[in-house]
Formats: C-alpha cells, sequence, structure tokens
C-alpha cells in the first residue's frame, strides 16, 4: 500500500507486521528529477496529510492505552503519554508540549518539501531548456521536424508552424522561392520511397533518374508509331473505322501468342536480368520502327502489325519478369512494395512527359515516313542509351555463376571477397555473345578485381554444367560407388567429364547446395591453374590425396567462412540463382537415376 506522506525521523517507529506497515518512498535523485516532467515533479512532492495508522505505531499514541483497563488518567505502564487526541483533557501539561513540537515538525517539514520542489522544478527546466537548445528532432521518412517542449501541457510540439502561418510571415518577393520550396517536397515525396536515401541502395537514384529519361522517349517513339499505324488503316483518309478496328484486333491477337511461348524462358530472366532487360528494350524499338514502317506498306499492314506486337508483348513480359528483381535489390529495409509503388508513379510520369513530347513532335511531321524515322532514329538512339546507362549503375547482390565465379576465384587467389560495385562493373550483359559484350561495356574499370579472377570466372562459366546426367560421366560401376561415397553427405555430385566441370544434382538439392557446388568447381580450377594438379580418373580422384577429395575436403572447412566474408560486402549468399538442366538423382533402394 502506497504512503501520501513520511517523517524525517525514523526512530519514532517501531516494527510492524506487513499488513500494517507502509514503508516510505524511495529518495528522489537528481537525475530523476532531470528525467521527470513538471507535473510528475508537482505530484512527487505534493503530500497529502498522514494516515492515521501511522500514529497507532507511535509508542506516545499507543501505551497510553496499553494498561488494558486503564482510563485516561492512568498509565499503568510507568511512562505513558497520554492520547492527544482523547476528548479527555485530563493529561499532563508535558504532552500538550510534545503533541505541538511533533505539529510545528511536521509543519517545518512540509514547508521544506514544497521549497525543495520548487527549486527541483526550475532546474528540471533550466536542464530540459540546456539539453534541447542543442537537438530534439522528429524523422518521419526522410523529413526532419525539430521539437521543442511544451512545459504546460507536458509534451513536445512542431517548433515549425503552418503553410498559412509561414505564408504570412514572409515577404511578398519570398512566395515563389517559398512555393518552390514546397513543391519540391511534395513532388520528392510523391515520386522517392519514404525515408529516401536510408531505405533504398545507393545505385537506386542513378537507375531512377536514367529510367526517367528513357521513358519520355520511348512514349514518344510510341505515339509516333501510332500516328503511322492510324495512317496505315486509312484513318486519316476517311477510311471505315470498322475496318480499322478489325485490322487492330487481329494485329493485337496474333502478337499476344508471343507471351504464352515466352514464360518458358522464365528462369533465364533470373539468371542474367540486365541483358534481357536490354534486350526486351530493342524488341521494343524494333516494334515501333515496323510500326512506322506500316504507311509505306499498307497493303502488308496485318503482318507487319502482328510482328510488331508479338514483338512488343515479349518485350512487356520480358519487362515485367526482371522489374522484381532490380527492386528487390534495392529494397534496402525490406519495403518491397513502396519500392515497386515509386517506380510505377515514376514511370507514369516519363510516360506523360512523354505524351505531350510525342503530339507535339507528331503534329510537326505530319504523315511523312522519311521525318518519322529521322525522329524515331534520334529517340531510340537516347531510349537505348539511358537504358543501359541505367542497367550499368544497377548493383545485383544475389550470386549467378559468373558472379559467384568470380567472388569466388578473387577469394582464393586474395583472402577477401570482393566489393558487390566491381563486381556487377565487370559482369558481361550478353554472355552468349562476347561481340555484343566488347560494345556496351562498362568503361568504368576497377583495381579490385584481378585479370586472373576475371580469366577464371569466364572459363569457369564456359566449362560448367549443372544438372550433368550421371549416365554420361560415368563409364564404370566403381566411378559411381566412388562418386556415391564420397559425395554421400552432400546434394550433389561433381566430376569433370570432357575438359567441362559436371554438377550431377541430387533430388533434394538446394539452390545453397548448387552455391557450394560452384564453390568446390572454383577450387578445382585453382589447383589445375596454380598447383598444377590433374585428374587421374574418377576413381582415384575421389580417394585420399585425389583432386576431387581434396577440394571437397577444402570446401567442406572454409564454405561457412566464404559466406560469411561474403555477406559482410553485401553479398546475398543464400543460394544460386542459376538455371540447371531439368536432370536430378535418386540414391536408395529404388533406380540410382531417375533421368538417366
Amino acid at each position: 500500500m502506497a504512503c501520501s506522506s513520511f517523517f524525517p525521523s525514523s526512530h519514532f517507529f517501531n516494527p510492524l507486521s506487513s499488513s500494517s506497515y507502509c514503508s516510505p518512498p524511495p529518495p528522489v535523485s537528481a537525475t530523476r528529477f532531470r528525467s521527470l516532467p513538471s507535473k510528475q515533479l508537482n505530484t512527487l512532492f505534493t503530500t497529502a496529510p498522514p494516515h492515521h495508522r501511522r500514529f497507532s505505531a507511535l509508542p506516545l499514541f499507543s501505551e497510553h492505552h496499553g494498561g488494558g483497563n486503564n482510563n485516561n488518567n492512568n498509565n499503568n505502564g510507568g511512562g505513558g503519554w497520554g492520547y492527544p487526541f482523547d476528548s479527555d483533557d485530563s493529561f499532563s501539561p508535558s504532552s500538550h508540549t510534545l503533541f505541538f513540537s511533533l505539529l510545528l515538525s511536521s509543519a517545518f517539514c512540509s514547508f521544506s518539501q514544497l521549497v525543495l520542489a520548487k527549486f527541483a522544478k526550475a532546474k528540471t527546466l533550466a536542464s530540459e531548456k540546456e539539453a534541447f537548445s542543442e537537438s530534439l528532432w522528429e524523422v518521419k521518412g526522410g523529413k526532419w521536424t525539430k521539437l521543442i517542449p511544451d512545459n504546460f501541457n507536458d509534451s513536445f510540439v512542431t517548433s515549425e508552424p503552418g503553410l498559412f502561418s509561414e505564408l504570412s510571415s514572409i515577404n511578398s518577393t519570398q512566395v515563389v522561392t517559398f512555393l518552390w520550396f514546397k513543391c519540391r517536397d511534395l513532388f520528392l515525396r510523391l515520386m522517392l520511397p519514404e525515408g529516401f536515401p536510408k531505405s533504398v541502395t545507393s545505385d537506386y537514384l542513378e537507375y531512377s533518374l536514367w529510367r526517367a529519361v528513357q521513358g519520355v522517349a520511348s512514349q514518344v517513339s510510341g505515339v509516333l508509331a501510332t500516328q503511322s499505324l492510324l495512317y496505315a488503316v486509312g484513318l486519316g483518309k476517311g477510311a471505315i473505322p470498322t475496318a480499322a478496328a478489325i485490322n487492330w484486333v487481329l494485329k493485337d491477337g496474333i502478337g499476344y501468342l508471343s507471351k504464352i511461348m515466352l514464360s518458358n524462358f522464365g528462369r533465364h530472366f533470373d539468371v542474367n536480368p540486365k541483358g534481357w532487360r536490354l534486350f526486351a528494350d530493342l524488341l521494343e524499338n524494333a516494334a515501333f520502327g515496323l510500326e512506322m514502317c506500316t504507311p509505306a506498306f499498307p497493303q502488308f499492314f496485318v503482318l507487319i502489325g502482328a510482328v510488331a506486337g508479338a514483338s512488343r508483348s515479349a518485350a512487356a513480359l520480358i519487362q515485367a519478369s526482371t522489374r522484381s528483381c532490380f527492386f528487390a535489390g534495392f529494397a534496402a529495409q525490406r519495403n518491397f512494395a513502396e519500392v515497386i509503388a515509386k517506380g510505377e508513379v515514376q514511370g507514369m510520369a516519363s510516360k506523360f512527359i512523354g505524351i505531350g513530347i510525342g503530339i507535339g513532335l507528331g503534329n510537326c511531321i505530319g504523315s511523312s515516313t522519311p521525318l518519322v524515322l529521322a525522329s524515331f532514329g534520334v529517340v531510340t538512339w537516347i531510349h537505348m542509351y539511358c537504358n543501359l546507362k541505367s542497367y550499368q549503375s544497377i548493383q545485383l547482390r544475389t550470386l549467378n555463376p559468373y558472379r559467384a565465379s568470380l567472388v569466388f576465384s578473387e577469394y582464393l587467389l586474395s583472402g577477401q571477397a570482393p566489393p558487390v560495385k566491381e563486381v556487377n562493373d565487370e559482369e558481361p550483359l550478353f554472355p552468349a555473345v562476347p561481340i555484343l559484350n566488347a560494345t556496351f561495356a562498362n568503361k568504368a574499370k576497377s583495381n579490385a578485381l584481378s585479370s586472373e579472377a576475371k580469366d577464371a570466372a569466364a572459363e569457369i562459366e564456359r566449362r560448367l554444367e549443372l544438372g550433368s546426367k550421371l549416365s554420361e560421366i560415368v563409364s564404370s560401376k566403381d566411378d559411381a560407388l566412388a562418386l556415391f561415397t564420397l559425395y554421400k553427405d552432400e546434394g550433389y555430385i561433381l566430376s569433370e567429364h570432357m575438359g567441362k566441370f559436371c554438377v550431377v544434382l541430387k533430388e533434394s538439392c538446394l539452390p545453397l547446395d548448387m552455391l557450394k557446388a560452384l564453390f568446390q568447381v572454383n577450387y578445382v580450377y585453382w589447383l589445375e591453374k596454380n598447383a598444377g594438379i590433374v585428374g587421374r580418373g574418377v576413381v582415384n580422384d575421389s580417394k585420399p590425396g585425389g583432386k576431387l577429395h581434396m577440394s571437397l575436403d577444402y570446401v567442406t572447412r572454409e564454405f561457412d567462412l566464404v559466406r560469411s566474408d561474403g555477406e559482410s560486402v553485401g553479398w546475398t549468399t543464400d543460394g544460386l540463382i542459376a538455371r540447371p538442366l531439368p536432370n536430378r538423382i535418386r540414391l536408395g533402394n529404388m533406380a540410382s537415376s531417375a533421368s538417366s
């Protein structure tokens, strides 16, 4: 039970049971004064009158009745002081003196407490003013608002005035500047994720800026192409609208088939999203170019329109598939939905601007096909260049075969995992087309990667085969038993066959197992190039001292360490992003291979 007051002299009290004793409140330190608001300080030091049970604990008030049958004039225990609240005034004058002394002492203690409370309140207000004069901010997304203490309401309020208060307090010459800053803040809140730049990765802004410009260029091409299509069907020459509508439906209907056919390649988009996205942009521009040629060949409108529609549908599918890969990497605070939403807003703003420019340019060009194609060439160059720069700015943190091989090779050579940006700058956009890689290569090269690691990554990616058939890499029962024994605790089987690193995947293989297999492939390649250890056959390589046995032993010891080092520099090492062949094996009493 809490007490509302306490006496300064504790030697007056006798030990009591827990049911009748109320402990005094704990001492209030200066630290607590500074941390308590003013209202709580007033409550702490403003006390109610003492409870009557406290008086019953004093010998002065209890021993008067200690004799049991004695009246007020008889102190049968010797030393009784009388009961001061009794209506009988027969107790001795010394009792009056002691009683008034206690009252004066209580009044003095109460007055002292009030003085201390005033002093503590003044000290607390001074300390609050000193503390909050430096910095106390409310952070909401990317906006910082300064807070000041409101001592009367025991709260904090914003120091920024409202919109109308600000307008009334500035000069007329500052209105334009004020409105500009307000519109800029509104634009940033609408276009960028909340908490920018802390809520996204460092490459998000550069990517968004390049994408905004390419969006404008894309819409200009779209408007010009649509205008050419309308001229081709004779809409500008008074043709029947129904015929134009039928041709338009046939064009789009045939084009939609490309989406169905291309959906089977979805896994390829995850492995190399930058290259596929740039290829989709090329398809989209090719489709625009074909549509602009239709006025010159109106008799082939349906054919040209169908090919162009198929290209645009394929481009739209690839763009939608790869967009999620990019946005997932941008979400530094797992704010995937907001990053995607802001990306759509940025795209709509670019399209809005592009449509306006395209309409104006179309009115100037008219139906002249040469002028349309010339304008299209300039806009297409801007579109493709901005796309290329935007994809080169992206820093993918997942590991595909090339990026993982480059990370592992550099780790084996230098003992350190390379940074994310350097590896992304080195990765080719089109691994299967070297001439395009030389054309679209990123000129900004880094010294963080050695030439040996780059050559190793390219060679390993060329020789790697994920999802090999077991029947193609073993030639005898002894080879199969040796491999099964060596890799009995792994989700894969690695062996060399005709110059290729063949990885046989078990039915229970996970992306992390494939990443571990690729790490072993890199170490096997390192043994070949740096230690001069060559293969001596499957059986011999699987024995202690063999190349496969040594590499697996090293990978078992170092795999967790290299994953930890990779994560420390920003890599996502929970698995390998790859497109293995659809071959798996199942070990046990059933058939040794489900696909062989």
